[in-house]
């Protein structure tokens, strides 16, 4: 579990680093409201794959 997570913040790490400096205060912020949104990005897609898939 921790690997996922630890490759979640990797990615949000470097799409928040395109938007925002790295040494911002507040990109750890940015960084983890980006994570937020990647983890309901693949709960979704995997939601609607799934429906998909019944018919």
């Amino acid at each position: 579990m921790s690997v996922i997570f630890r490759i979640l913040f990797v990615l949000a790490g470097a799409i928040t680093a395109l938007f925002v400096a790295r040494d911002a205060l507040n990109f750890t912020i940015i960084q983890t409201f980006v994570a937020v949104l990647l983890v309901t990005a693949v709960v979704g897609v995997g939601s609607l794959w799934s429906l998909r898939r019944k018919s």
